[in-house]
């Protein structure tokens, strides 16, 4: 049997136990989910979503959302059979136009993205809703954070082109001039510099920033005279230079809270194969333990904390996430 045949065929089973899944006809169906999820690359999942619409005449992400409410899995596997630009435009879209504007979980998404997985997500955003994310964020946010995340936002327009260090040189004495030149810090020419450069171009300026003037550009934000700005931006840069930290901090920050399985869900999945590692290393230097202890401890607490057993749904959510976590 060839390769091409033997995918092919992989494929198909990966369909037929969807379907098994979504139908409710076969709990077993629930344990090769794991190997799905666990072992089949972006691409692999793309097929997968194409097949079972040709196999079954539905939309698999449709049948995910419909019933993803309803436990933990279901929200994991429709997460992870998104693709990451169509997921996080969503993931913003529901943070904007939620209950209520998640000013949290929007920073946590447009500061950790490189600026060219932001040029995607602004994409699929317009394909998907018919708007523009530059556009929601100025209507739905407010205060300090807004015009930060806007030129962060902006800034996604130039993910093309190599880092240059010259240039980063000079752009960390422009910053410096605006921290130091005046009274007040200058906030027009700060989020100028920052909407004209891609991410990892800023993240360079803010190494140079350190290399010039001996300490983190972030820890001059914390002066008087830099004001409540100074604080929304010194959560942004330290979120955009080491997203690792942030995000274990924000992990760290939700455990035994009514949405810490969620924001578990979410930062695993999206972030595996990105930096889930360096989360993990971040969160096991601050607290001692792994993040596979505090996704058993976190499932476990809540399911205590209801006064119910876990189920085995449950028990497979904890094992995806896992086997993401530990996905070389």
């Amino acid at each position: 049997m060839d390769s091409s045949t033997q995918s092919s065929r992989k494929l198909e089973s990966d369909c037929q136990c969807f379907h098994s899944f979504i139908s409710g006809v076969d709990e077993t169906s629930q344990h090769k989910l794991l190997e799905i999820f666990t072992s089949r690359s972006l691409e692999e999942i793309k097929h997968i979503r194409e097949l079972y619409s040709a196999l079954y005449n539905q939309d698999l992400l449709h049948l995910l959302r419909s019933t993803r409410r309803d436990n933990a899995l279901t929200k994991a596997a429709y997460l992870c059979m998104r693709e990451p630009h169509e997921r996080d435009a969503e993931i913003i879209r529901n943070v904007l136009f939620g209950d209520r504007v998640d000013l949290n979980t929007l920073i946590e998404v447009v500061c950790t993205r490189s600026s060219s997985e932001l040029q995607g997500t602004k994409q699929a955003y317009r394909s998907q809703y018919n708007s523009d994310i530059e556009q929601d964020v100025s209507l739905k946010a407010h205060g300090g954070f807004k015009e930060i995340l806007l030129a962060i936002l902006r800034s996604s327009r130039n993910y093309g082109g190599r880092v240059d260090v010259s240039m980063a040189m000079c752009d960390a004495k422009t910053l410096y001039e605006a921290m130091e030149s005046g009274k007040y810090v200058d906030q027009k020419t700060i989020l100028s510099l920052i909407s004209q450069r891609s991410s990892g171009q800023f993240k360079t300026i803010l190494d140079s920033y350190k290399q010039l003037y001996g300490s983190e550009f972030s820890k001059s934000l914390k002066r008087n005279k830099c004001g409540q700005f100074g604080k929304d931006l010194r959560i942004a840069v330290r979120c955009l230079q080491y997203p690792e930290k942030y995000l274990s901090k924000k992990l760290q920050r939700s455990v035994n809270s009514f949405d810490a399985q969620e924001a578990l869900i979410r930062i695993v999945i999206t972030r595996s194969g990105v930096d889930v590692k360096d989360i993990n290393n971040a969160y096991r230097n601050k607290t001692g333990y792994s993040l596979e202890n505090l996704i058993r401890r976190e499932f476990n607490t809540t399911a205590n904390r209801n006064k119910i057993s876990t189920d085995k749904a449950c028990d497979l959510t904890v094992e995806i996430l896992v086997g993401l976590l530990n996905r070389c």
